[in-house]
């Protein structure tokens, strides 16, 4: 069973529902540990004062606000403190609004809201209910880890779905963007080609069909260097604007290709290939050493090989 992160009540007019809030996600990626170059000794970031080069210890810090060019305001951890939101576990529904109003811009991160214990579990199944025949979702405030957060909450099955969301202030203006088409004409043959290559691509949504080729590619690198095989790197070639070609004809060649299309993108990843490591480069060295007339320096070049992955495999033993 995951783990809950916060606790509290959503609040909406004079009911109050005690909920347990969960991540909604989890990250995937490879963890890496830095070490240096040649040798299985572990990185170490420090904390370092930039003119003196000694480590300055974690109570020693503060943190200050740059309010010119080079002039900064510090604040001490406490002062911090004194204007936090406070320690509020109450996530009050303010609002409600319709879903089609929000633009996706503003999501941030997904959580689950369930019920904190059994007695919750009525008002929580009856604002389910309620947000999802009235086809609105709340907007919300909350403090969590000392920062106040604003949240959208919406039903999702029987499953209260809360989503942490930007304020205004903190997305950006695209007006602000270079570039951006204002008043452009498109060919009505063009738009009509566009839109039937939008349709033959179109399939319905199963996040199944996605996944996320490079961690996959790199688990199977690092699989691969742990069972002294290495990556076989496949050739790529770059386009190049030179090969653009006319806008028409690449769109009838791509509602063409779209003819057996298969939805989501693990089918473009292609396979990762492997082979032994240093297998060829023994191969290649032994070649470029050896005379044309003579094959004793290739089997020379071999024992070479085989005595490198020996003293090698020692030094992993050695190592580990």
């Amino acid at each position: 069973m995951p783990r809950s992160i916060w606790t509290g009540s959503v609040s909406f007019g004079l009911v109050n529902v005690p909920v347990r809030l969960f991540s909604a996600t989890q990250d995937h990626k490879v963890d890496f540990h830095q070490f240096e170059k040649g040798t299985s000794n572990r990185v170490r970031n420090q904390r370092v004062n930039e003119k003196t080069g000694d480590e300055v210890d974690y109570k020693d810090i503060v943190k200050g606000a740059e309010v010119s060019d080079g002039d900064y305001v510090m604040l001490t951890r406490e002062e911090l403190e004194s204007v936090e939101p406070g320690k509020s576990r109450t996530i009050d529904i303010s609002d409600f609004v319709e879903a089609a109003e929000i633009d996706p811009i503003y999501y941030n991160k997904s959580y689950y809201l369930a019920p904190a214990d059994d007695s919750a579990k009525k008002a929580y199944a009856l604002l389910v209910k309620a947000m999802e025949k009235s086809e609105r979702i709340g907007v919300a405030t909350f403090v969590m880890r000392g920062k106040q957060h604003l949240a959208a909450i919406r039903p999702s099955g029987r499953v209260l779905v809360l989503e942490t969301m930007h304020f205004a202030d903190e997305v950006r203006n695209p007006a602000d963007l270079d570039n951006v088409p204002q008043q452009v004409k498109v060919a009505p043959k063009d738009l009509n080609m566009a839109v039937s290559l939008v349709e033959s691509l179109t399939t319905k949504w199963d996040p199944k069909n996605y996944k996320d080729t490079y961690t996959e590619r790199v688990k199977k690198l690092v699989n691969a260097k742990k069972n002294d095989r290495e990556i076989v790197r496949e050739e790529t070639r770059e386009e190049t604007s030179a090969e653009v070609v006319n806008l028409l004809e690449a769109l009838q060649a791509s509602v063409d290709q779209a003819k057996g299309h298969k939805a989501g993108n693990a089918h473009r990843a292609g396979k990762l290939r492997t082979r032994k490591a240093d297998s060829d480069k023994g191969k290649d060295d032994a070649k470029k050493t050896a005379k044309p007339a003579k094959s004793a320096p290739k089997k020379k070049s071999g024992g070479s090989s085989k005595s490198t992955k020996k003293s090698t495999s020692s030094s992993r033993k050695k190592a580990s």
